[in-house]
């Protein structure tokens, strides 16, 4: 079965063009409410940082609505944007960044000029640096005073060995504390490119006008060197071992998070369904994987999760559980884990159920201009739009032989970093080890 439907859908709401620069331009039609969102993407984020620039992808998002050349005086650009009555905001992941405003439709073209601006001018003024890093710090410590930061970063550190600052999207603190201007011109120079980069446009609007508006104002941002012909961005080595770490903390819950090294959706896109398919199968309350578990009393609860991503997506299995339970309840996860790709474990009828609700919650997606340009942006991002337009049709194929497929290759046996994050006095009446952790997963 050509997978299609989904295909045929998108299509009738969906317009693309790619200007002379290499800029594409997405547009969605929704004529619900006379909103747009302008959104641009581009790919960036964590997995372009080599140590000496970790963590300045961030930055370099914090500095995107500060001055331009077009709006060169401190908080002129905002001002600006107030006067529109818009809402703007961006983020940074590990594999794209994007910057977005929603504005009324009468102010499209006045939102599409000034995103224009702001990514093609960029002064990056020593004042505004200085006040952005004191943000980001912030933000870095806000994130530190929670103990699963610490728990992330240290599993991470150790999943990704020696491609940390790939994965490191919030940064190093001396890094971003002593950035310069200078390297944000090197961040812009080299991925602020359009052919790089996405101009998404939804809600209530005409794709003939957002295209005019898009080469008006974006047609003659100067194309740049592809960012990865000449300096590729290196592969995630496998995992060779599993480890364990323990961070102690004075939490209420015990929690265990487990993670191994996933698919790269530009390697093996086919196990990306699967992965997403296999998570929503095992989240779902009547699932033995959950009865086992969650039902049991062993844990309070138990989630399973794949982040689709270029470069080596993590897959999680997270839960939480009483200090007194926890070695039986390790050791009954590690049990289920083990049965992962035995036939039997999955059922056809849960495996339709998840299929028909992943189909639902896209199509309820669709519905919300903004949050479908967020989408569309992000899979434009790590994978293609290509691969989005027939993701619910190719989710629909998966069979259970396909599930226990992807459990064999990415879960089962594997090498995973372990980590638990427990009070001290919980883990020292438990005389609890790293090494507990691991031996509880050996098959």
């Amino acid at each position: 079965m050509e997978a299609t439907a989904q295909r045929a859908e998108l299509e009738k709401i969906i317009q693309r063009k790619v200007l002379g620069n290499g800029l594409e331009i997405i547009v969605v039609e929704n004529h619900g409410v006379p909103l747009a969102t302008i959104e641009i993407d581009v790919k960036n984020g964590s997995f372009t940082q080599t140590p000496e620039f970790e963590g300045l992808a961030h930055m370099y998002e914090h500095m995107f609505f500060r001055a331009d050349s077009k709006y060169p005086e401190p908080n002129q650009f905002w001002d600006r944007a107030s006067d529109l009555g818009s809402v703007f905001n961006a983020t940074t992941s590990e594999e794209r960044v994007n910057y977005f405003m929603t504005v009324p439709t009468e102010k499209l073209a006045d939102g599409i000029q000034l995103l224009a601006s702001a990514i093609r001018g960029p002064l990056f003024r020593s004042d505004e640096l200085e006040r952005e890093r004191q943000v980001v710090i912030g933000e870095y410590d806000r994130n530190e005073s929670s103990p699963f930061f610490a728990l992330d970063r240290q599993i991470t550190a150790k999943l990704y060995p020696g491609n940390f600052s790939r994965k490191d999207v919030i940064g190093d603190r001396q890094i971003v504390s002593t950035t310069t201007p200078e390297k944000m011109r090197t961040i812009q120079n080299k991925y602020y490119v359009p052919n790089n980069s996405a101009l998404i446009v939804a809600g209530d609007v005409n794709p003939a006008t957002v295209f005019a508006l898009a080469e008006r104002e974006l047609g003659q941002w100067n194309r740049g060197a592809d960012p990865f012909a000449a300096d590729p961005i290196p592969a995630i080595p496998p995992l060779q071992k599993s480890e364990a770490l323990i961070v102690e903390a004075p939490v209420g819950a015990v929690t265990v998070q487990i993670q191994w090294q996933g698919p790269s959706v530009g390697q093996d896109p086919k196990s990306t369904y699967a992965a997403d398919v296999f998570s929503d199968v095992l989240n779902d309350p009547q699932s033995q994987f959950q009865q086992k578990l969650v039902d049991s009393g062993l844990w309070q609860a138990v989630g399973v999760n794949y982040y689709t991503l270029n470069h080596t997506g993590p897959i999680t299995i997270s839960g939480q559980t009483s200090a007194e339970q926890l070695r039986q309840a390790v050791t009954a996860l590690y049990g289920e884990i083990a049965k992962f790709d035995t036939p039997g474990y999955f059922t056809s009828d849960e495996l339709e159920a998840v299929k028909a609700h992943r189909a639902v919650t896209s199509a309820f997606d669709r519905e919300r201009a903004s949050g479908f340009a967020h989408t569309l942006g992000f899979w434009w991002s790590v994978a293609s739009l290509e691969y989005y337009m027939g993701y619910v049709d190719y989710m629909a194929q998966q069979s259970l032989d396909d599930l226990r497929a992807y459990a064999r290759k990415y879960i089962v046996s594997k090498p995973h970093i372990a980590g638990v994050l427990i009070p001290a006095d919980a883990r020292q009446s438990l005389k609890l080890v790293p090494a507990d952790l691991v031996t509880a997963g050996a098959r």
